[in-house]
């Protein structure tokens, strides 16, 4: 009985740290560019468009902006898919990815566009 208990213990604390483990590994940071630039992984840089002009390359299969972030560093995003929507409008934009060669290369991008209630009061 003893025996049972002890191996159902160890599978248990297995599948914990092999749960944590993995969690740890798919959580990506927020950072500023400056940390980006060292980031060995995947990581998160949150922002606002430095300048209103998108470029749209590779027939609009790849977007390219100036992020600001949050420290006030301005770096051009490449965002390898279509120009997400709202993007011109943007109050807030958060890049997923690496750091390379000067520029931020994004595997995702999340907008957020401004509220379509924002600012509107029923008299």
């Amino acid at each position: 009985m003893k025996k049972y208990r002890l191996i159902c213990l160890a599978v248990i604390a297995g599948f914990i740290a092999y749960s944590v483990f993995v969690f740890q590994s798919s959580v990506t940071p927020y950072v500023t560019f400056s940390q980006a630039k060292s980031a060995k992984s995947a990581v998160q840089v949150k922002g606002t468009l430095a300048a209103p002009r998108i470029t749209l390359t590779e027939g609009g299969r790849s977007t390219q902006f100036m992020l600001r972030d949050d420290a006030g560093e301005e770096v051009s995003v490449v965002y390898r898919g279509a120009k997400p929507e709202g993007l011109d409008e943007a109050t807030g934009i958060v890049a997923i990815g690496k750091y390379s060669n000067g520029q931020f290369l994004a595997d995702k991008l999340l907008v957020k566009c401004p509220s379509k209630y924002q600012g509107s009061v029923n008299k």
